[in-house]
Protein backbone atom coordinates (compact mmCIF):
# COMPACT_ATOMS: atom_id res chain seq x y z
CA UNK A 1 0.00 0.00 0.00
CA UNK A 2 1.41 3.37 -1.16
CA UNK A 3 0.48 5.42 2.33
CA UNK A 4 1.02 2.33 4.62
CA UNK A 5 1.97 4.00 7.87
CA UNK A 6 1.54 7.45 6.68
CA UNK A 7 -0.52 9.84 8.00
CA UNK A 8 -2.67 12.55 6.46
CA UNK A 9 -5.01 15.66 6.46
CA UNK A 10 -7.76 16.11 4.10
CA UNK A 11 -9.75 19.17 4.85
CA UNK A 12 -13.03 19.24 3.56
CA UNK A 13 -13.07 15.81 3.49
CA UNK A 14 -16.89 15.36 3.98
CA UNK A 15 -18.19 15.45 1.01
CA UNK A 16 -17.02 15.20 -2.69
CA UNK A 17 -13.47 15.22 -3.91
CA UNK A 18 -12.06 15.79 -0.57
CA UNK A 19 -14.15 12.82 0.38
CA UNK A 20 -12.53 10.51 -2.44
CA UNK A 21 -9.29 11.09 -1.82
CA UNK A 22 -9.24 10.61 2.03
CA UNK A 23 -11.09 7.26 0.96
CA UNK A 24 -8.51 6.20 -1.59
CA UNK A 25 -5.63 7.63 0.73
CA UNK A 26 -7.30 5.23 3.51
CA UNK A 27 -7.92 2.58 0.78
CA UNK A 28 -3.77 2.55 0.81
CA UNK A 29 -2.69 2.23 4.13
CA UNK A 30 -2.91 5.80 6.00
CA UNK A 31 -4.39 7.62 8.73
CA UNK A 32 -6.35 10.13 7.54
CA UNK A 33 -7.81 13.47 9.65
CA UNK A 34 -11.22 14.74 7.63
CA UNK A 35 -12.41 18.00 8.36
CA UNK A 36 -15.91 19.38 7.72
CA UNK A 37 -18.22 21.96 9.10
CA UNK A 38 -21.59 19.33 9.94
CA UNK A 39 -21.44 16.40 12.28
CA UNK A 40 -24.10 14.29 10.36
CA UNK A 41 -22.13 14.86 7.08
CA UNK A 42 -18.67 14.02 8.93
CA UNK A 43 -20.45 10.51 10.57
CA UNK A 44 -21.49 9.79 6.82
CA UNK A 45 -18.21 9.99 5.46
CA UNK A 46 -16.11 7.71 8.73
CA UNK A 47 -19.17 5.37 7.84
CA UNK A 48 -18.05 5.28 4.22
CA UNK A 49 -14.44 5.73 4.04
CA UNK A 50 -13.39 3.26 5.97
CA UNK A 51 -10.18 1.95 7.70
CA UNK A 52 -8.00 4.04 10.45
CA UNK A 53 -9.84 7.70 9.82
CA UNK A 54 -10.34 10.06 12.36
CA UNK A 55 -12.92 13.27 12.11
CA UNK A 56 -12.69 16.97 12.89
CA UNK A 57 -15.62 19.17 12.97
CA UNK A 58 -13.65 22.28 11.90
CA UNK A 59 -14.08 25.52 9.58
CA UNK A 60 -10.92 26.10 8.35
CA UNK A 61 -11.34 29.94 7.98
CA UNK A 62 -11.55 29.72 11.80
CA UNK A 63 -7.95 29.73 12.87
CA UNK A 64 -9.04 28.10 16.48
CA UNK A 65 -10.66 25.26 14.50
CA UNK A 66 -7.42 24.42 12.92
CA UNK A 67 -5.73 24.58 15.71
CA UNK A 68 -7.76 22.01 17.37
CA UNK A 69 -7.36 19.87 13.92
CA UNK A 70 -3.73 19.88 14.63
CA UNK A 71 -3.75 19.46 17.98
CA UNK A 72 -5.35 15.62 17.75
CA UNK A 73 -3.16 15.19 14.99
CA UNK A 74 -0.19 15.78 17.06
CA UNK A 75 -1.89 13.92 19.97
CA UNK A 76 -1.70 11.24 18.15
CA UNK A 77 2.26 11.26 17.87
CA UNK A 78 2.70 10.07 14.62
CA UNK A 79 3.85 13.62 13.00
CA UNK A 80 2.06 14.27 9.51
CA UNK A 81 2.89 13.33 5.86
CA UNK A 82 0.36 14.64 3.70
CA UNK A 83 -1.44 17.84 4.14
CA UNK A 84 -4.26 18.35 1.46
CA UNK A 85 -5.95 21.54 1.49
CA UNK A 86 -9.02 20.70 -0.12
CA UNK A 87 -11.82 22.91 1.82
CA UNK A 88 -13.55 25.46 -0.28
CA UNK A 89 -16.53 26.09 -2.07
CA UNK A 90 -18.29 29.54 -4.62
CA UNK A 91 -21.25 30.66 -5.80
CA UNK A 92 -22.59 32.83 -9.07
CA UNK A 93 -22.76 36.78 -9.28
CA UNK A 94 -21.65 38.91 -11.81
CA UNK A 95 -20.13 41.74 -11.50
CA UNK A 96 -22.62 44.33 -10.38
CA UNK A 97 -24.31 42.00 -7.91
CA UNK A 98 -21.08 40.52 -6.17
CA UNK A 99 -21.65 40.76 -2.32
CA UNK A 100 -19.22 41.62 0.59
CA UNK A 101 -20.36 38.70 2.56
CA UNK A 102 -20.06 36.59 -0.66
CA UNK A 103 -16.68 37.70 -1.42
CA UNK A 104 -15.20 37.25 2.68
CA UNK A 105 -16.81 33.78 2.85
CA UNK A 106 -15.22 32.39 -0.40
CA UNK A 107 -11.75 34.10 0.09
CA UNK A 108 -11.98 33.04 4.05
CA UNK A 109 -12.41 29.40 2.85
CA UNK A 110 -10.38 28.84 -0.43
CA UNK A 111 -7.57 31.85 0.70
CA UNK A 112 -7.51 32.31 4.20
CA UNK A 113 -8.04 28.43 4.85
CA UNK A 114 -5.57 27.05 2.68
CA UNK A 115 -3.13 29.41 3.97
CA UNK A 116 -3.72 28.77 7.59
CA UNK A 117 -4.68 25.03 7.01
CA UNK A 118 -0.61 24.29 5.44
CA UNK A 119 1.23 27.23 7.63
CA UNK A 120 -0.04 25.41 11.10
CA UNK A 121 0.78 21.71 9.81
CA UNK A 122 4.43 23.27 9.21
CA UNK A 123 5.50 22.11 13.33
CA UNK A 124 4.25 18.80 12.50
CA UNK A 125 5.61 17.83 8.99
CA UNK A 126 7.78 14.43 8.39
CA UNK A 127 10.63 14.66 6.36
CA UNK A 128 10.08 14.46 2.59
CA UNK A 129 6.17 15.08 3.12
CA UNK A 130 3.62 16.53 0.36
CA UNK A 131 0.97 19.70 0.31
CA UNK A 132 -1.65 19.33 -2.36
CA UNK A 133 -3.70 22.02 -2.67
CA UNK A 134 -7.06 22.47 -4.34
CA UNK A 135 -6.94 24.37 -7.10
CA UNK A 136 -9.22 24.73 -10.11
CA UNK A 137 -9.49 25.18 -14.09
CA UNK A 138 -11.39 28.03 -13.31
CA UNK A 139 -7.71 30.37 -12.49
CA UNK A 140 -6.80 29.93 -16.19
CA UNK A 141 -10.47 29.71 -18.11
CA UNK A 142 -12.74 31.63 -15.73
CA UNK A 143 -16.66 31.17 -16.50
CA UNK A 144 -19.44 34.70 -16.29
CA UNK A 145 -20.28 35.58 -12.73
CA UNK A 146 -17.63 33.64 -11.56
CA UNK A 147 -14.70 36.20 -10.85
CA UNK A 148 -14.82 35.77 -6.95
CA UNK A 149 -14.07 31.92 -7.00
CA UNK A 150 -11.28 31.80 -9.95
CA UNK A 151 -9.44 34.81 -8.28
CA UNK A 152 -9.32 32.15 -5.26
CA UNK A 153 -7.96 29.76 -7.38
CA UNK A 154 -5.34 32.00 -9.13
CA UNK A 155 -4.29 32.54 -5.34
CA UNK A 156 -4.07 29.05 -4.64
CA UNK A 157 -1.69 28.93 -7.50
CA UNK A 158 0.78 31.66 -6.68
CA UNK A 159 0.35 29.95 -2.57
CA UNK A 160 2.31 26.85 -4.56
CA UNK A 161 5.05 28.36 -6.45
CA UNK A 162 5.92 30.95 -3.36
CA UNK A 163 5.82 28.10 -0.23
CA UNK A 164 7.79 25.68 -3.50
CA UNK A 165 10.61 28.25 -2.64
CA UNK A 166 10.08 29.28 1.06
CA UNK A 167 10.68 25.66 1.72
CA UNK A 168 13.29 25.14 -0.29
CA UNK A 169 16.01 22.36 1.37
CA UNK A 170 13.09 20.77 3.65
CA UNK A 171 12.18 17.96 1.33
CA UNK A 172 8.39 19.00 1.43
CA UNK A 173 6.90 19.27 -1.69
CA UNK A 174 3.79 21.79 -2.50
CA UNK A 175 1.42 21.17 -5.76
CA UNK A 176 -1.55 22.24 -6.88
CA UNK A 177 -4.48 19.81 -8.13
CA UNK A 178 -6.65 21.69 -10.47
CA UNK A 179 -9.68 19.11 -11.28
CA UNK A 180 -11.91 20.44 -13.97
CA UNK A 181 -15.80 19.94 -13.62
CA UNK A 182 -16.55 17.10 -11.92
CA UNK A 183 -19.62 15.43 -10.90
CA UNK A 184 -19.99 16.40 -7.05
CA UNK A 185 -22.90 18.07 -4.88
CA UNK A 186 -20.91 21.06 -4.82
CA UNK A 187 -20.82 20.97 -8.58
CA UNK A 188 -24.53 20.66 -8.99
CA UNK A 189 -24.85 22.50 -6.27
CA UNK A 190 -24.36 25.73 -7.72
CA UNK A 191 -27.91 26.03 -9.47
CA UNK A 192 -31.22 25.08 -8.76
CA UNK A 193 -32.17 21.33 -9.04
CA UNK A 194 -34.15 22.16 -12.29
CA UNK A 195 -31.13 24.03 -14.20
CA UNK A 196 -28.20 21.22 -13.16
CA UNK A 197 -28.70 19.43 -16.15
CA UNK A 198 -28.43 22.31 -18.11
CA UNK A 199 -25.02 23.70 -16.51
CA UNK A 200 -23.55 19.97 -16.91
CA UNK A 201 -24.52 19.94 -20.84
CA UNK A 202 -22.28 23.24 -20.86
CA UNK A 203 -19.51 22.26 -18.87
CA UNK A 204 -19.10 19.13 -20.90
CA UNK A 205 -19.14 20.98 -24.20
CA UNK A 206 -15.69 22.29 -23.09
CA UNK A 207 -14.25 18.99 -21.68
CA UNK A 208 -12.26 17.18 -25.21
CA UNK A 209 -13.20 14.04 -23.54
CA UNK A 210 -17.17 14.96 -23.49
CA UNK A 211 -17.91 13.96 -20.21
CA UNK A 212 -17.41 15.18 -16.16
CA UNK A 213 -15.06 13.72 -14.80
CA UNK A 214 -15.03 11.17 -11.55
CA UNK A 215 -14.07 12.69 -7.76
CA UNK A 216 -12.43 9.14 -7.60
CA UNK A 217 -10.22 10.10 -10.85
CA UNK A 218 -9.14 13.46 -9.03
CA UNK A 219 -8.04 10.95 -5.85
CA UNK A 220 -5.72 8.84 -8.07
CA UNK A 221 -3.80 11.77 -8.83
CA UNK A 222 -3.74 13.31 -5.03
CA UNK A 223 -2.39 9.67 -4.25
CA UNK A 224 0.06 10.11 -7.10
CA UNK A 225 1.37 13.18 -5.76
CA UNK A 226 1.08 12.28 -1.93
CA UNK A 227 3.99 9.34 -2.95
CA UNK A 228 7.49 8.92 -3.17
CA UNK A 229 6.68 8.54 -6.52
CA UNK A 230 6.15 12.35 -7.46
CA UNK A 231 9.45 12.67 -4.68
CA UNK A 232 10.67 15.35 -8.07
CA UNK A 233 7.42 17.12 -8.89
CA UNK A 234 7.10 20.34 -6.57
CA UNK A 235 5.60 23.50 -7.75
CA UNK A 236 3.14 22.34 -10.22
CA UNK A 237 -0.33 22.40 -11.05
CA UNK A 238 -1.21 19.11 -12.25
CA UNK A 239 -4.61 19.51 -14.17
CA UNK A 240 -6.98 16.47 -14.40
CA UNK A 241 -9.60 18.10 -16.59
CA UNK A 242 -10.39 15.80 -19.40
CA UNK A 243 -7.74 18.34 -20.94
CA UNK A 244 -10.24 21.43 -20.26
CA UNK A 245 -7.21 23.45 -19.35
CA UNK A 246 -4.93 22.66 -22.64
CA UNK A 247 -7.30 23.04 -25.59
Amino acid sequence: MNLENKTAVVTGGSTGIGLAIAKRFAAEGAHVFITGRRKEALDDAVAEIGGEVTAVRADSSNLADLDALYRAVAERGRGLDVVVANSGGGSFAPLGEITEEQFDATFGTNVKGVLFAVQKALPLLNANASIILTGSTTSTRPGAAFSVYSATKAAVRNFARSWALDLKGTGTRVNVLSPGPTRTPGLLGLVPGDAQQGLVDGLVAEVPLGRLGDPAEIAAAALFLATEEASFVNGVEFFVDGGQAQV
